[in-house]
């Protein structure tokens, strides 16, 4: 599923227009990644938890020369799926 597949479907079930449905889903996801970039974490019941974890320094190794690179600290967004989510088969 893409976002252009999420946007037909609050077309669908809501019945607004398709350019006020972009509109939405735009200010979700931005309203999303401004919460993760300054580190808050996105609980949404009944789908699962967003939060940002530090990330470790390390040594990896170019796969062509075999020579080692350092790996910077960084940050990750990590998804844990609700309970419900969880159950879907």
């Amino acid at each position: 599923m893409i976002k252009l597949d999420i946007i037909n479907e609050v077309v669908a079930r809501t019945g607004i227009t398709k350019t006020k449905a972009e509109l939405a889903v735009e200010t979700v996801f931005e309203s999303m990644k401004k919460a993760l970039a300054h580190g808050n974490r996105i609980e949404l019941r009944g789908f699962g938890v967003f939060n940002v974890r530090p990330r470790k320094t390390g040594i990896g190794r170019n796969p062509r020369t075999g020579a080692e690179v350092s790996i910077p600290p960084g940050k990750a967004v990590r998804f844990k799926p609700g309970k419900e989510l969880q159950s879907i088969d």
